[in-house]
């Protein structure tokens, strides 16, 4: 090819038609761009179809990631409204003593020592340049935001776990009913933690303690009953959070389906 516009260029020089040649070299020039271009457009088509590609695989993933992020938030949150319901009963059987079981009162306190903390998946989004691959910009903001959004949650639920560790543990050492905590955490609660959902496994008879407080010893201990304000309290504001957090990831998912629908 190049050989037969040399060979047009040698005619139409020899022949002294200048005007003729500028003509051609001009058209041979705009050819020469008209041919750059439709290679640069290819080569443009070509990155955005990969890069397509990248976003549907990661699009897949993240809706993997966010829908156990959902199940694992919700487990939480139920977990923290079991320990509200049994932080409410037992102040009620503070207050009003003579109704109260010791059976009931353990279970009630067992569930209170749970410390439900939220752990997403972890990934490298934003730190790399996956998230320039998202084309939807709400979508972008939300997964942008994830980070802060999580250590909102996370703040309350570290309140809760220092005051698990460092008070309502005590207490429970205090009072001797340690052991009886044990048993009633272990036989008599669902343990939605577990990687395989079988309650069965996690299940060991240790016995009831001989040498525990008492009834009234239990409902008469003054740290006792400030965890309880504490538990309700606290875990009512990490519910609170993590509904707003169980809204975001709604949201991210929605969305995600919507750009895999295209």
């Amino acid at each position: 090819m190049i050989k037969f516009f040399r060979k047009i260029r040698q005619n139409l020089l020899s022949k002294g038609k200048a005007g003729n040649y500028l003509k051609y070299a001009l058209g041979e020039i705009i050819l020469v761009v008209i041919g750059i271009l439709i290679a640069l457009q290819i080569n443009k088509w070509n990155e955005q179809r990969k890069e397509r590609t990248k976003e549907t695989i990661l699009l897949g993933q993240l809706r993997e990631d966010y829908q156990a992020n959902l199940i694992q938030l919700e487990e939480k949150m139920a977990t923290r409204e079991k320990i509200i319901i049994s932080g409410v009963a037992l102040l009620e059987a503070f207050d009003n003593p003579s109704s109260a079981n010791r059976d009931s009162v353990i279970r009630n306190i067992a569930i209170i020592g749970n410390d439900p903390t939220f752990d997403p998946i972890k990934n490298d989004l934003n730190n790399s340049e996956n998230l320039r691959l998202i084309r939807n910009v709400k979508l972008s903001r939300l997964l942008s935001n994830w980070s802060s959004d999580v250590i909102a949650v996370k703040e309350v639920e570290d309140a809760w776990s220092k005051i698990v560790y460092n008070q309502f543990d005590l207490t429970a050492l205090e009072l001797g009913i340690g052991r009886d905590l044990s048993n009633s955490f272990m036989n008599e609660q669902d343990h939605l933690w577990l990687l395989d959902k079988d309650a069965n496994s996690f299940k060991i008879k240790i016995g009831k303690s001989k040498l525990g407080a008492t009834l009234n010893e239990i409902l008469t201990n003054k740290n006792l009953e400030g965890v309880l304000g504490n538990a309700i309290t606290i875990n009512k504001s990490a519910n609170l959070q993590s509904e707003a957090l169980h809204n975001r990831i709604r949201q991210i998912l929605d969305i995600i389906e919507i750009e895999l629908k295209k």
